[in-house]
């Protein structure tokens, strides 16, 4: 049974991606739902911290390294093209450094452990298998987001076609940051990962269906 301080993080995590929602449907709307996307996101990550059991050095040790890993592969992606493709990012994510949104590692953290705990709730106990089938799960995210992102001016692509190789990465960097997660074995956690996981599924497939 899930505990008052549970519920209330799936309510935020429900509420904020339907009114976000709304706001990317409505023209009208955009340009200021663009602008609070980097807000979003941080309340998403105090959303995952605030529902974690067990908040010690070694949720923060991962969290960071999640992070700075996922900034180090898109300054990499950005500068050479070497990962994901020619790439540059938007305003939508809000501050940069080095021409990458520091967001993004942000983005990455939220979306490997959102990941990591739903596979860990799972049947699969090989956690070989957890790590490719978490990986191919982001992937398959990434189809979903890449047309929304670049509308939103989340980030564009040279020629603006998404190449293959982008999600090549996109399952690599995952398979990666997933056997880190791995590493750490944090104990089972409850459902809002996993409820954040499929709220993205759906946020995103809706929004491919309307544009």
């Amino acid at each position: 049974m899930l505990s008052d301080k549970k519920w209330l993080c799936i309510t935020i995590i429900l509420l904020f991606h339907f009114v976000g929602l709304i706001g990317f449907i409505l023209p009208s709307l955009n340009v200021l739902f663009m602008a609070l996307v980097h807000w979003h996101l941080l309340l998403m990550l105090a959303v995952v911290i605030y529902s974690h059991d067990s908040l010690n050095k070694k949720f923060a040790v991962f969290a960071l390294i999640t992070a700075c890993a996922g900034i180090i592969a898109e300054l990499i992606g950005v500068h050479t093209g070497w990962l994901f493709g020619n790439y540059n990012y938007g305003g939508t994510l809000g501050w940069k450094l080095f021409e990458v949104p520091l967001l993004i590692g942000v983005n990455w953290f939220l979306l490997v452990y959102s990941a990591g705990v739903t596979l860990k709730r799972s049947r699969i106990g090989n956690k070989y298998l957890r790590v490719i089938t978490g990986a191919a799960i982001l992937t398959l995210l990434d189809v979903l987001i890449e047309p929304i992102a670049i509308r939103f001016d989340y980030w564009h692509w040279a020629g603006g076609m998404i190449p293959i190789k982008n999600y090549v990465c996109w399952f690599l960097v995952s398979g990666v940051l997933l056997f880190v997660f791995e590493k750490f074995e944090f104990k089972r956690q409850s459902i809002v990962a996993t409820v954040l996981l499929i709220t993205q599924f759906v946020f995103f497939a809706v929004l491919n269906l309307v544009y």
